[in-house]
């Protein structure tokens, strides 16, 4: 899977019904999309941890992305701004996720 240059996506909790059995589970979807449901639990889709979600506010502005709110989670996800910073890294998954 490739990693893009912002986070362009990220994992909701959503209910659905499996086996007459409603479950809340993750659900990979466009930030454009989160930002539109405003759901109760985002992450990020790689590390699992706490995002922040960022909506487009001027036309010539960035797309609707999403950013970590832990620096360490950044460090260590490949989606992460500063892990694209320190070459050698080897990503791992938050030490806080979202569950």
């Amino acid at each position: 899977m490739a990693i893009p240059d912002e986070i362009y996506e990220c994992e909701v909790r959503r209910l659905f019904i499996r086996n007459g059995e409603k479950v809340r589970d993750w659900k990979r979807v466009p930030v454009e999309q989160a930002l539109a449901d405003k759901p109760s639990g985002v992450r990020c889709a790689f590390c699992h941890g706490k995002v922040r979600l960022h909506g487009r506010h001027v036309k010539h502005g960035p797309r609707p992305h999403a950013e970590h709110y832990s620096r360490q989670d950044s460090e260590y996800c490949p989606a992460g701004h500063y892990f694209k910073q320190s070459r050698g890294r080897e990503p791992r998954l938050s030490d806080n996720p979202v569950l």
